[in-house]
């Protein structure tokens, strides 16, 4: 059988690191994959060029075209959408080639058609998408809350490399060191970050780092300069070796004003780096409370100054007891071997559909 990944742009994000992570490892013998995605910062994590369609940011109804002509010529069955905008060009393309593909999304954030008008993307769902993957149970409920059919929605949680982000042991240092890895956009709520190191700003030893760059990395700077910050909080820009950035740090935080369920917080649990986030979607599968991390209810500086500083007073048994119990839930629930098996399940529900 033949199946088409698609996603929108290879900019970095947690849908297209979980589809660069699937063109480096979907692999069976019975299944033949093409890729499809605009060029961006990640292109270079491809390892199968010759898969690869670039497309053209904003050119829709040529990249359309091009698509429609995959299809043909390699006798697609399957077509794995990443975003919506992907699967309305699914629906597009199908409609167009006249040939019966099977519609698969991978939903992975809440889309503004689904907030606007509930009922719209249901009908869409229900009618013309043959399965749909959430990356959290949270969010399958979700969905099904809004109408969606239950039979239509499988949860499969995010995977990640427990090879490259592999086990480091805490040590204590006279430097505790407080993280953030996101993308430096408003609904990663970079000032709560900025805020609450200004709140510890005369906890010795303490320090913030700031990973990764975005749209709002100038004001957020401004930020820190303006609080007097520079010699507290460092702006590291995009890491090339975000394993390494998360190994790093005593206590990795998650300050977002919304998430389903982000990639950094399962690859800090695999490498061992307690985990403080907001209690938001469906980060709670991955954070026990008090086991694998804690959980925060709202966004109050003064409640994840508290969480921190308990961390920071907690001795050398204590971090390492999180430590290990982070490690053993990311190799139980959240490896990539799973993600990408149970992935391949569902391509193969299709071949077993079609042949009876």
């Amino acid at each position: 059988m033949n199946v088409l990944l698609l996603t929108d742009k290879l900019r970095f994000g947690g849908a297209e690191i979980y589809f660069c992570k699937l063109e480096n490892h979907l692999e069976h013998p019975d299944i033949d994959f093409t890729f499809a995605a605009s060029p961006g910062e990640l292109e270079d994590r491809l390892k199968h060029q010759e898969r690869f369609i670039r497309l053209q940011p904003g050119k829709h109804r040529q990249n359309i075209r091009v698509l429609e002509g995959v299809v043909r010529r390699r006798r697609i069955d399957v077509i794995h959408a990443n975003s919506l905008r992907m699967v309305l060009y699914s629906l597009w393309m199908k409609r167009i080639s006249r040939l019966p593909v099977r519609i698969l999304y991978t939903k992975h954030n809440v889309t503004m058609l689904e907030k606007k008008r509930p009922a719209l993307f249901s009908y869409l769902m229900n009618h013309h998408v043959d399965k749909i993957i959430t990356v959290s149970r949270y969010e399958q409920n979700r969905l099904m809350d809004i109408g969606v059919k239950e039979e239509l929605v499988k949860t499969i949680h995010n995977g990640v490399d427990l090879t490259q982000f592999d086990f480091v042991p805490k040590t204590q240092t006279e430097t505790f060191r407080v993280g953030i890895l996101a993308r430096i956009s408003p609904e990663k709520n970079h000032e709560l970050f900025v805020n609450i190191a200004y709140h510890l700003k005369d906890v010795p030893g303490m320090k913030f780092y700031i990973a990764g760059d975005g749209p709002d990395a100038d004001k957020i700077r401004r930020m820190i300069e303006g609080l007097g910050l520079w010699d507290k909080v460092e702006m590291l820009g995009m890491v090339d070796d975000p394993q390494v950035f998360i190994q790093s740090m005593d206590l990795l935080l998650l300050t977002s004003l919304r998430e389903v369920f982000p990639m950094v917080i399962i690859e800090a649990l695999a490498t061992g780096t307690p985990v403080l986030s907001i209690d938001r979607g469906g980060i709670k599968e991955a954070i026990t409370e008090g086991e694998t991390g804690i959980l925060i209810g709202d966004h109050s500086v003064e409640s994840f100054s508290e969480a921190i500083l308990s961390m920071y007073d907690s001795d050398q048994q204590q971090r390492e007891k999180v430590s290990r119990e982070g490690r053993k839930k990311a190799e139980k629930e959240f490896s990539l071997d799973k993600m990408v098996h149970e992935t391949i399940d569902e391509y193969l529900a299709y071949q077993k559909e079609v042949t009876g």
